[in-house]
């Protein structure tokens, strides 16, 4: 479940902070009460998985081939086979 600190336990617990998103990859809500300029803490590998995904449902057609073929039973498939040339 994601944390939520505000701004000023934030600052003080960076450290921490960075070390707990990277090894439970969760992300960390970080508030400020002043004036409202919210924002997210979260390891960049995760960071990088977002836009990944992000990036894969931006290209048309691909998120509904992918939902189509998981709906296609196993034994319709292929089966791969290293001897034969392609």
């Amino acid at each position: 479940m994601a944390k939520t600190i505000n701004i000023t336990t934030a600052r003080k617990e960076i450290y921490n902070i960075a070390k707990e998103v990277n090894e439970c990859h969760e992300e960390v809500f970080v508030y400020n009460a002043t004036n409202g300029n919210n924002m997210v803490i979260l390891s960049e590998e995760d960071w990088k998985s977002i836009q990944e995904t992000m990036y894969l449902n931006s290209v048309p057609g691909l998120t509904d081939s992918i939902l189509a073929a998981a709906e296609e039973p196993l034994d319709e498939g292929l089966v791969y086979d290293e001897s034969e040339p392609w």
